[in-house]
């Protein structure tokens, strides 16, 4: 009888594991068209050279690799990238948590205020880089029209190396803007006002408590915030490839762009597999460094 009951119980189990599986098959077939049979894919033509065509030519092995590593323009590269990120992160979560702290008061009108410091949020990269090349005119934009007032000369803004990075991340922080803005927000909403008031009674006032009470609260919302953010500054492409394609002289050239042009402009689909995945290796050792580090300063409770 325990004989029985204990396969009886092991035919129940295996049946609801497939009826799991089969469950999971649609979500499975997606992964695997999409997501692991793309990688593998990449990881092959890494070890390969095309030629002007496309067509896999020869396996070189780790070839591409060394000559990837061995040249100085992928480190030019990375450092544009990381600049591009170092401007635009920080930036953009600062501004967003000023923006939220400023329109969390229960004040007439905030709600507008809130609808348009969210509105950047529906704008397509595309409709905000074009919204963005008006703007940075030389001529004609209205950046130039408006520091004419204050006695500042034209700035070419796009055209001059000094300067097309920082513009690049001018328009990337307001892009950004709605997304950070309105998840940061939530988490201020998420506060329990009895500690407001709490606070308020113990003559503690609105900065020291927003630093020593609301901030070590909120610090699970920005930690996420900043992994996002990080992870989609590595992947900024359309505003560059509108605004400037990777110029003047390179100074907005940052990886993805590069991989961009040789992949899918000159066909060399080896060396933009290689820079694809030593990418790929940068974003998920910085992402766990984050995790590992970073995440011990955030309160869960």
């Amino acid at each position: 009888m325990i004989a029985q009951a204990g396969s009886a119980s092991g035919r129940r189990k295996w049946k609801e594991g497939l009826l799991g599986y089969l469950f999971l098959a649609p979500s499975l077939a997606v992964f695997i068209l999409f997501l692991f049979y793309p990688m593998l894919r990449s990881i092959y033509l890494s070890m390969t050279l095309t030629d002007p065509r496309g067509r896999i030519a020869a396996f070189v092995g780790l070839d591409n690799y060394v000559d990837l590593f061995s040249s100085g323009q992928f480190f030019t590269n990375l450092k544009v990238t990381l600049l591009f990120i170092l401007f635009t992160v920080p930036t953009t979560i600062i501004w967003c948590l000023l923006l939220a702290a400023l329109s969390h008061n229960k004040l007439r009108g905030m709600k507008a205020f809130q609808f348009i410091f969210s509105l950047p949020i529906v704008i397509s990269v595309s409709t905000g880089s074009i919204i963005w090349l008006l703007l940075f005119h030389p001529t004609a934009g209205m950046l130039n029209y408006f520091i004419g007032f204050v006695g500042l000369g034209p700035v070419s803004w796009l055209a001059d190396p000094s300067s097309a990075l920082l513009s690049i991340s001018m328009m990337t922080v307001w892009m950004n803007m709605g997304f950070v803005y309105i998840v940061l927000l939530s988490g201020l909403q998420g506060v329990p006002e009895e500690l407001y008031e709490s606070a308020k009674i113990d003559g503690s006032g609105p900065v020291r408590t927003f630093v020593q009470i609301v901030l070590p609260l909120l610090s699970p919302t920005i930690f996420f915030v900043l992994i996002v953010s990080v992870i989609g500054a590595f992947q900024a492409f359309g505003q560059i490839h509108i605004l400037t394609k990777g110029g003047p002289i390179n100074t907005t050239n940052v990886v993805v762009y590069s991989i961009y042009q040789d992949a899918f402009v000159n066909f060399r689909f080896g060396i933009g597999s290689a820079q694809a995945l030593v990418l790929f290796a940068i974003i998920l050792l910085l992402t766990v460094f984050q995790f590992k580090v970073l995440e011990k300063k955030v309160h869960y409770q």
